[in-house]
């Protein structure tokens, strides 16, 4: 159902080159990124008293474009393998079913190559949830989980922003070394992921008369007017603040009429679930708000004590992000609904801040005790319920 070779092939062909550095220079930072990494690791187990589990730790991996692209591609065949295997079953084995298969297959890969190389140039850091493991990029013993650090994107954003090069790239490797440590010390956390994202699969609906008309619906809400009504005039678009720091790089401000008809917020993928897939998506939103709001908690909360410069860092790169994105950035960034990950991590933000004030961060840990402790959806944006309910309920 995916040319997943294609798209490796095609997203490493379309991809933007990286920043012009000499041969000696990208040795320097590979090195600088690796010390940071192992530095960054000791500060975040300091400041959250979270420890590397027995058994659980994961590699930290330099890479550039195409290193990015390969491991994603490899993370996205991973787990979308049940899927692909109900997609193949629903279609069946005639001809007819095998060339539309091979046809399909060569087209999807050829979209998927196309946004991984839109996000190739843009992505700092990740941590991998889940990797598996290959010759070229090695993981986790048990299948799953690697950090993963952009070099030239990273030295990219440095440039441009004018900051100090060894200040910047530790200040990414303490939000990314967070992320880490969040898998690495609670070992339940990437099952349960996995097991949502998995019911979340399990709920797609294979039948393509269904998906094209989900898909139709989606479009027309996207540029004027749903089936059936008289299309709008768009809005007027002025971008929202749809960068990702410290992972994804912001573009400019742009103010060109945008495609953004009111549809609630969401985004193209949003707009082809099904109900009971837009209530796990919810869960999975809290989930990944608290694990983008604590990293960026984190990394303010160390920086100061370690990164000389982390004031001025961070106003140019909030000042980056501010800046929006021209309409290209602007519309894919919609339709991948990266604007709502830039949410994710001020909710999440607000939450862990919140907490800690109130309870500690011994108190705030609390949260990784298991799934029934992860904030709920509406949590995220009321940290006093999630309080009351944790701490103060029948069973705290």
């Amino acid at each position: 159902m995916v040319d997943w070779k294609l798209a490796v092939t095609t997203a490493s062909r379309l991809a933007r080159p990286g920043p012009e550095i000499t041969r000696e220079e990208a040795r320097e930072v590979v090195a600088e990124l690796r010390g940071h990494a192992v530095a960054a690791e000791e500060h975040v187990r300091a400041f959250t008293g979270m420890t590397t589990a027995a058994g659980h730790d994961t590699p930290v991996l330099v890479v550039d474009r195409p290193g990015w692209i390969e491991a994603n591609v490899a993370g996205f065949r991973s787990l979308l393998k049940p899927l692909m295997t109900k997609m193949r079953a629903r279609r069946g084995n005639g001809p007819g079913g095998m060339i539309a298969g091979a046809v399909g297959g060569k087209v999807t890969g050829v979209e998927l190559g196309v946004l991984l190389s839109f996000l190739s140039s843009r992505v700092l850091g990740q941590y991998e949830t889940f990797a598996p493991a290959t010759r070229e990029l090695p993981g986790a013993p048990d299948g799953g989980g690697r950090l993963l650090l952009v070099a030239p994107n990273i030295v990219h954003v440095e440039r441009e922003l004018g900051v100090d090069p060894h200040d910047f790239r530790l200040w990414v490797c303490l939000h990314e070394e967070t992320h880490r440590t969040q898998f690495t010390a609670v070992p339940w956390l990437r099952d349960h992921l996995e097991a949502e994202i998995q019911a979340f699969l399990a709920e797609t609906d294979v039948d393509a008369g269904t998906l094209l008309e989900r898909l139709s619906d989606a479009v027309q809400a996207f540029t004027g007017g749903r089936r059936g009504e008289s299309a709008e005039p768009s809005a007027t678009g002025t971008a929202t603040d749809t960068a990702t720091a410290p992972e994804t790089e912001p573009g400019a401000r742009s103010g060109a009429h945008a495609p953004e008809q009111d549809i609630d917020g969401r985004s193209l993928v949003d707009l082809v679930q099904t109900p009971a897939q837009r209530e796990i998506l919810a869960r999975v939103t809290a989930v990944m708000s608290l694990l983008e709001g604590h990293a960026d908690y984190v990394m303010d909360g160390v920086g100061p004590q370690i990164v000389p410069s982390v004031v001025e860092i961070r106003e140019k790169f909030q000042r980056r992000r501010a800046a929006g994105a021209n309409r290209l950035d602007q519309i894919l960034r919609r339709l991948l609904g990266l604007d709502a990950k830039l949410r994710q991590y001020r909710d999440g933000e607000r939450f862990v801040r919140a907490v800690v004030e109130e309870v500690g961060m011994e108190g705030f840990n609390r949260v990784w005790t298991s799934p029934n402790t992860l904030p709920t959806p509406a949590e995220i944006t009321h940290p006093a319920e999630w309080i009351a309910r944790v701490h103060r309920g029948p069973e705290a």
